[in-house]
């Protein structure tokens, strides 16, 4: 029952509006403090709880563990058994869950033209890069291209592997022999952002391998939005 207070299911509590608005319905489901972030996570590959953890910096334990449940009360996530060769238990999204990726991806969109300057503090993960190249994507820039690309940050990797106008990112080396790598120049006190990445490539501080004219069509198709 929606009271518009905070509603307890098996032990757990979350916000209840009280209203029959889809959207209202969403922010009880997801909106939690941290909700969305497990779920960027998610999206990019499934994680164990410990490299959830590790890749949501600054999250406290307490606060993990009862998003956890919670997303898996609402059929958001799930557990499952971790694939040959590895043990133990990893979460993932549902098909439920999974949907949420246009949602995220135009949050995405919206956010990154407010972000500002980095603060002291912030930090970069390797799933927020996976899902900026993704949101970035300029579809109709790509119609009919084919074309892949892998990006080295530090010690990190991601790919971005576009198929006929479709793409496909990850995180770790292209699944094929990357057409340019990209690798940059960070210094250990700059802040490794997409926006960051962007800034070197136009400025030609980057160390390209591959077919080096692909940076332009990197530039082109991966475009950071400009605040209105």
């Amino acid at each position: 029952m929606r009271s518009g207070k905070l509603a307890t299911v098996s032990g757990v509590k979350r916000r209840d509006f009280g209203q029959y608005c889809g959207l209202a319905r969403a922010l009880e489901l997801v909106g939690e403090r941290w909700a969305l972030l497990i779920v960027r996570n998610l999206i990019v590959r499934p994680r164990r709880y410990t490299e959830l953890q590790t890749g949501l910096a600054g999250i406290p334990t307490n606060v993990l563990a009862t998003r956890l449940k919670e997303l898996e009360q609402s059929g958001i996530v799930e557990r499952q058994v971790a694939p040959a060769p590895g043990r133990g238990v990893v979460y993932a999204l549902t098909p439920v869950g999974q949907s949420l990726e246009p949602v995220l991806l135009a949050l995405a969109r919206w956010g990154a033209p407010q972000l500002g300057e980095p603060q002291r503090g912030d930090v970069v993960t390797p799933e927020g890069l996976v899902l900026n190249l993704r949101a970035v994507f300029q579809a109709e820039q790509a119609a009919g291209l084919t074309a892949s690309w892998e990006i080295h940050v530090r010690d990190v990797v991601v790919h971005a592997v576009i198929t006929d106008g479709s793409l496909v990112t990850g995180l770790g080396p292209a699944p094929v022999e990357p057409d340019l790598t990209i690798i940059t120049t960070f210094t250990d006190d700059e802040l490794a952002s997409y926006r960051a990445i962007i800034t070197q490539a136009r400025d030609g501080a980057l160390e390209l391998r591959g077919r080096r004219e692909l940076l332009a069509t990197f530039l082109r198709v991966f475009t950071v939005p400009k605040k209105a």
